[in-house]
């Protein structure tokens, strides 16, 4: 069986580094991008963590690619660095990006409202990407560009969102075909590689599927070693409280939860 002979995705990892590296970049370069979702920050110690993947599962509706606007919003208007979003199902919002910056408070950010958002939706550079074709090109663009910007001090990007995920992999890996499981082996590792070389958070949806008595994650047993961090979500019947549970961490416990709410639309 091929399948057995391809390798998981923790099987491939990023170079290695020596203690007082880990410590260095712990203490300086790997720190945290705001989500703007208190509940999620607290339950991830600050945020969306630079140098790794981040995972947003959930149900259908659950609010992921909210998640991600929200995301893509308070970093570009905290000033933290640009933000490229590859939108898979076109579900990209400048008008929900729009609302949600009309809501920071004003001590956040001391400038005038169309100033704001004219900067902020400069920063957030969005890309259709529909298959898994088009998205190894689009990684090997970012690649090129964040190695030339290494230089010139321009914004650089910070933050890499792909909403969803899933919808470009699931299509490749069903049955037996091992060249799908091979591609979506290699967009883990590029994506880890990407966020650990460049000091990138990389956030990423995935939906659910049915398993044993409860819904699981998308994507099977391979690709559940790829994220670094694995958040559930989900939301309250006829509301905008949800519900974030920590199901794979790399330094916090798994199975906490926290409740953060959603501005109205």
């Amino acid at each position: 069986d091929m399948n057995e002979e391809q390798p998981h995705v923790e099987d491939r990892c990023v170079p290695w580094s020596d203690g007082m590296q880990l410590l260095k970049d712990a203490a300086e370069g790997k720190h945290f991008l705001p989500t703007g979702l208190e509940g999620i920050d607290t339950l991830l110690g600050g945020g969306l963590r630079k140098g790794q993947l981040t995972e947003i599962t959930g149900q259908s509706s659950s609010g992921k690619t909210q998640v991600c606007l929200y995301s893509a919003a308070h970093v570009a208007a905290r000033h933290m660095g640009a933000v490229l979003y590859l939108d898979t199902s076109n579900s990209f919002s400048p008008s929900r990006i729009a609302h949600i910056l009309d809501e920071l408070p004003i001590s956040l950010i001391k400038e005038p409202k169309d100033m704001r958002l004219k900067r902020v939706m400069s920063s957030i550079i969005c890309e259709s990407v529909f298959d898994i074709f088009a998205l190894f090109e689009v990684l090997d663009r970012l690649e090129v560009s964040l190695n030339c910007k290494v230089t010139n001090g321009s914004n650089k990007i910070c933050l890499l969102i792909i909403d969803s995920v899933s919808s470009l992999l699931a299509p490749i890996i069903g049955g037996k075909n091992s060249q799908g499981r091979s591609m979506m082996i290699s967009v883990a590792m590029i994506l880890k590689k990407l966020a650990h070389k460049h000091n990138l958070s990389v956030l990423v949806t995935n939906h659910m599927v049915a398993g044993n008595g409860a819904p699981k994650p998308a994507l099977g047993e391979s690709w559940k070693a790829a994220p670094h961090i694995r958040l559930m979500i989900s939301r309250d019947r006829g509301s905008n409280i949800c519900t974030a549970t920590t199901l794979k961490h790399t330094l916090l416990a798994c199975g906490r939860h926290m409740k953060f709410q959603f501005l109205p639309s």
